[in-house]
């Protein structure tokens, strides 16, 4: 007979197995995405313990292990950070916005902090030191730095890049901030009560509801796709095909327009029309907050709701393909989803979420200089761009010096930079520059990409010297597996004298090394 644990006892019994904190909340996680089969009722649910001991069994093997098997014996395990839960990794203004290929704070602290062990065996950085990110992305050294007390400067080609970076650490009046959020939403609201999109949805979501009840229960659906005992690609697309009926019956009754009258922009191609007109609505009363810095906040907020409301499923929210304006079997939930036809539930959500995070972020901060300035940082004056901002921060950085650089340039032909945001470009106005990204993807991975890439990066380094001292220290996260850095080094007149291997355990690509010269 089976033996049956209940959830308590399920995380009790993973946690020995695994030799890991494994929470009734991870359990439950395994219960409903159909990994372990739920027996019992509320109240009194269980779960097999052979079922979990075959979910776990793959994992029972040291990851550490196989990554040495991979990289080596001389694999610095302590930067894995595993022991970090996503909401750590993700801490306060870290998630004010998605960003692809940012490192995550803890290996910023780890280096820029005060601690020493087995493999930090120097102190890099101190209070009130500066240090440098050319290739800024969202800011993660800067807010890691303000955090630790050390002053920072960020660079980035990318205008909205660098308006991440700034938003992340700029010292905000929140109850101005607060106010133009309430401000904006009830005008939004008013807006939409005009429209019968919230009524379209609301009965959508009823229909839906009671179709993915009876079709795709949970979770037993999800149970029996994962044994193979459900063809999930025939009976998804069979099961959309049949609601597709109900959909296209709503759609006309309600007048919904799906899509816009012309796709000349990334806007006009992936915005359902009705999303379109709330955007373009919330941006017109941001234009009317007077606090430049509440202005630019609440900017980022309307960036992070569109970017969640593209017309696209929730499987390709990442990597786009082709628009989406109907129903659809969803592989990532196991049922049939729907695309989004206002944006005022992640508008709410975010505006309340950002709050919420600057407010962490203001506890945490200590008095501190923090700029990201938008240029190509193989040529930039940082000196001259920094007096534009803040003068008395151009002094300290004229007189003092930069201490050194912590930074992850980007990895060659791997992402397009400006075009992993070209909604908020298109939104906004910035200018892009998409030319004078170092190694983006559209220029591939060939001789001369890597040619290039390897000038440009020896072009940062040779430029950042300018403004650092004497003995500084440079670390670097990359990804070289075309061993290009030894190059790069020797042509800014540098050499590397530690790498430290650290496998990525929440991306795809499986080496990172941080070189310091």
């Amino acid at each position: 007979m089976a033996e049956l644990l209940s959830i308590k006892e399920a995380s009790q019994w993973a946690s020995k197995y695994l030799e890991k904190n494994v929470t009734t909340s991870n359990i439950s996680y395994l219960i409903q995405y159909g990994r372990v089969k739920k027996m019992g009722d509320k109240g009194s649910i269980q779960v097999v313990k052979e079922d979990l001991i075959e979910y776990y069994k793959d994992q029972k093997k040291s990851r550490q292990e196989e990554w040495k098997d991979q990289l080596g014996e001389d694999l610095n395990w302590a930067l894995s950070f595993e022991q970090y839960k996503e909401a750590e990794t993700t801490k306060h203004v870290h998630r004010l916005h998605p960003y692809k290929g940012k490192f995550i704070p803890q290996l910023v602290e780890y280096f820029l902090d005060k601690h020493t062990d087995k493999f930090k065996k120097e102190v890099y950085f101190k209070t009130g030191d500066i240090v440098y990110d050319p290739f800024s992305g969202s800011g993660t050294t800067m807010v890691q730095a303000c955090e630790l007390g050390i002053h920072a400067v960020g660079n980035d080609v990318s205008a909205f890049n660098a308006l991440i970076g700034n938003c992340k650490v700029t010292k905000y009046n929140l109850d101005d901030v607060q106010t133009e959020i309430n401000r904006i939403s009830k005008e939004l609201n008013l807006f939409l009560a005009n429209h019968k999109t919230l009524a379209f949805e609301d009965r959508l979501l009823k229909e839906l509801n009671i179709f993915n009840n009876k079709f795709f229960p949970v979770p037993d659906y999800k149970y029996k796709v994962k044994r193979k005992e459900i063809d999930e690609k025939s009976y998804g697309n069979e099961k959309a095909k049949e609601f597709m009926l109900t959909y296209n019956k709503l759609v006309t009754e309600y007048n919904i327009k799906l899509r816009q009258d012309k796709e000349d922009s990334f806007l006009d191609k992936w915005y359902t029309q009705h999303i379109r007109d709330e955007i373009q609505f919330v941006f017109d009363e941001i234009k009317k907050i007077k606090s430049l810095d509440t202005k630019k906040i609440v900017s980022v907020i309307l960036s992070r709701t569109i970017r969640s409301c593209r017309a696209t499923t929730h499987a390709d929210l990442a990597t786009l393909i082709e628009p989406v304006t109907t129903t659809y079997y969803c592989s990532k939930h196991g049922k049939i989803c729907k695309p989004l036809f206002s944006i005022f539930k992640w508008w709410e959500t975010y505006s309340k979420d950002t709050v919420k995070r600057l407010i962490e972020f203001d506890k945490l901060r200590k008095e501190t200089f923090n700029i990201c300035l938008t240029g190509d940082s193989r040529n930039i004056d940082i000196i001259k761009e920094l007096d534009k901002k803040n003068p008395n921060f151009a002094k300290l950085v004229e007189k003092q010096k930069i201490k050194g650089i912590f930074s992850s340039p980007p990895y060659v032909g791997l992402i397009d930079y400006h075009e992993q945001h070209a909604y908020a470009y298109d939104l906004f106005g910035f200018e892009r520059k998409d030319e004078l990204e170092i190694g983006p993807l559209f220029r591939g991975q060939g001789r001369e990409a890597k040619q290039s890439y390897i000038q440009g990066l020896s072009d940062v380094l040779n430029n950042a010297k300018k403004y650092l001292v004497e003995d500084f220290d440079i670390f670097l996260v990359a990804n070289d597996k075309y061993n290009m850095y030894p190059t790069i080094a020797e042509n800014a007149g540098m050499q590397i004298v530690n790498q430290y291997k650290r496998p990525v355990l929440n991306r795809t690509e499986n080496e990172n090394y941080a070189i310091a010269a």
